[in-house]
């Protein structure tokens, strides 16, 4: 089996980094590393990988790793600012090779710095260091969908299907992992891996303002139901959930998160759907 680690990345040099020299703890080593990014300076002084470009934007950038990948049987999207366990690419293989009607999977991620203000690569490989992993490393469990930071692609129903990241998502693309995860656990099914684990830095710099995102926390879910690939059970209660916590938190917002901007992006996102004018790219006019 030929896998590959593909890494979209824009604006974060030095975590890029810090992650390529983790990476080469794997003991199943990648037979391709392959990193997206826009600009040279988004790779200055990143080695261990072979470096291609595309414009910017999470699903364009994936999206040509995807074209990059023609010889890989597997390829693992990690997170620019994600480390692994050493052990995680042997685990996913054995995986894939043990579930052959598991066409995605995703990883356990024992902190996610996402929900926070992130971490230095310092902490999560501290993080990563004092987690003890599960006693059955085996263990795998259905999953709703894949989780962008870590999530990895069995490569032939990808071709076969003409599955793609959808690039009307722009930018950072809000839930783009659940499209193309769920469209493609259509051909299969989706693993979550119990003794795949990392951790997901959730580093703040190189991201979107909050009122795009915010925007996208409304507009993008709506757009997902109405394509099928998300359940407006779903939907819905997302949005909601993501408008009423942007304005309640707005009051006291945590230091690394405009609440208050997250919250006029939701607002303007709702006018737009009640409208008529909806429409993910539209963040790109924000």
């Amino acid at each position: 089996m030929r896998i590959a680690i593909g890494i979209a990345t824009r604006g974060r040099p030095a975590i890029l980094g810090g992650v390529l020299a983790d990476l080469q703890r794997q003991t199943r080593r990648p037979d391709r590393i392959i990193v997206c990014h826009v600009t040279p300076e988004d790779v200055t002084g990143c080695t261990g990988a072979e470096f291609i470009t595309a414009p910017a934007g999470l699903p364009k950038q994936r999206n040509a790793i995807l074209d990059a990948a023609t010889d890989c049987d597997v390829v693992l999207f990690l997170d620019d600012d994600f480390l692994c366990a050493p052990d995680y690419l042997a685990i996913t293989e054995a995986a894939f090779v043990r579930h052959p009607e598991m066409v995605v999977a995703t990883g356990t991620v024992v902190a996610d710095g996402a929900n926070g203000p992130g971490y230095s690569l310092d902490e999560g490989a501290s993080l990563l260091a004092a987690d003890v992993p599960p006693a059955d490393a085996t263990a795998t469990a259905p999953h709703f969908n894949g989780y962008g930071c870590n999530m990895a692609f069995r490569m032939a129903p990808v071709r076969a299907h003409g599955i793609r990241v959808d690039e009307r998502l722009p930018l950072y693309a809000w839930y783009e992992d659940i499209d193309v995860t769920r469209r493609l656990g259509e051909h299969g099914t989706i693993l979550r891996l119990a003794g795949a684990r990392g951790v997901h830095l959730g580093s703040k710099s190189g991201r979107v303002k909050q009122l795009r995102l915010g925007y996208s926390q409304v507009v993008n879910p709506v757009y997902l139901a109405r394509k099928g690939s998300f359940p407006w059970s779903h939907a819905i209660p997302s949005a909601a959930r993501h408008c009423l916590a942007n304005l309640v938190r707005s009051l006291k917002p945590e230091p690394w998160a405009d609440r208050w901007g997250r919250f006029q992006g939701n607002m303007i996102g709702l006018w737009d759907l009640l409208r008529g004018r909806a429409a993910p790219e539209r963040i790109l006019d924000l």
